[in-house]
């Protein structure tokens, strides 16, 4: 397959570039530079792609999207976290929709803050977009691709968890502290975390560009954990002690109020129904597994 991909050197997108290509893929980088052979062009701020842009590709990977946890959420950056996806969204879609031969499916970027925050329920595919700056995004960011489908194109929504690895998104960024003996579970530790290893959100994504799923997919691991629970084990598998508790106060006054809240101190139990109703297998369905994997343990 000929496949095109946003956000190609993130941490998702280099490592899904790197399996297709050991798969015997083609991969097209879609970048925001001035493009080279084989890559396509497109600018976000300036709402542009190039023409022809899908010609002759089989498929569309859309990751791309500014970082929920790089900046503290001013107004600002707010509205650049809604519009580098739902602009970005809507590019791409147009120029799936636009394509001579549009490709035969888009698998597009979305998050599992969808459903909104809860320490009592359980969610899956079929659950509404629940309530908050996280949920509204997501809602808004699946609407933008819409248009991908006019054509017939195969529309998948990549509803992805936390991704676990030590070269980059929120583990490598704990790391340090745990590494030191000074990690600890953030509150309560009752907030629910729903994770993937990066080897299985991979793998999930290669194996829904040759499925015939449409629509919503949570890209989360069978094995949802508290925080408390994520704390300990992370601690176990580096062999460190986790006593302390990390109050909200430092978080907050480090990242702001309403970032820390949503990333650290709620989250959501998501179960990913619709993979493996599919037959997918995960390499890595526990924790600890995973951990181990990613860390080398």
């Amino acid at each position: 397959m000929k496949v095109a991909i946003t956000g190609s050197s993130g941490l998702i997108g280099t490592a899904l570039g790197r399996r297709l290509r050991d798969d015997g893929h083609e991969v097209i980088p879609v970048v925001r530079s001035k493009p080279g052979d084989n890559q396509i062009g497109w600018s976000v701020t300036e709402r542009r792609i190039d023409d022809g842009a899908f010609d002759g590709i089989d498929a569309v990977v859309h990751l791309a999207g500014a970082g929920i946890g790089d900046k503290r959420w001013t107004d600002a950056y707010k509205e650049e976290i809604l519009e580098s996806r739902t602009v970005g969204t809507a590019l791409v879609a147009g120029a799936v929709n636009d394509a001579a031969n549009p490709p035969k499916v888009l698998l597009s970027g979305s998050a599992i803050g969808y459903y909104g925050a809860s320490t009592t329920e359980t969610f899956d595919e079929t659950d509404p977009a629940g309530d908050g700056f996280l949920a509204d995004v997501c809602e808004a960011w699946e609407s933008s691709a819409a248009p991908a489908q006019a054509g017939g194109t195969r529309l998948v929504f990549l509803r992805t968890g936390i991704v676990l690895s030590a070269a980059g998104g929120a583990l490598k960024k704990q790391l340090p502290l745990f590494k030191f003996g000074l990690g600890g579970k953030m509150g309560n530790g009752k907030q629910w975390q729903s994770w993937i290893s990066l080897d299985d959100e991979v793998g999930a994504i290669v194996h829904l560009l040759h499925s015939d799923v449409a629509g919503p997919v949570n890209l989360t691991a069978p094995n949802p954990v508290t925080n408390a629970e994520f704390t300990s084990t992370l601690g176990s598998v580096l062999k460190r002690p986790t006593i302390l508790p990390i109050p909200k106060f430092g978080p907050k006054l480090l990242l702001g109020g309403e970032l820390a809240d949503n990333l650290l101190f709620s989250g959501q139990k998501v179960l990913p129904t619709v993979l493996q109703r599919d037959g997918f297998e995960f390499q890595h369905p526990d924790l600890e597994t995973a951990l181990r994997a990613e860390l080398g343990k």
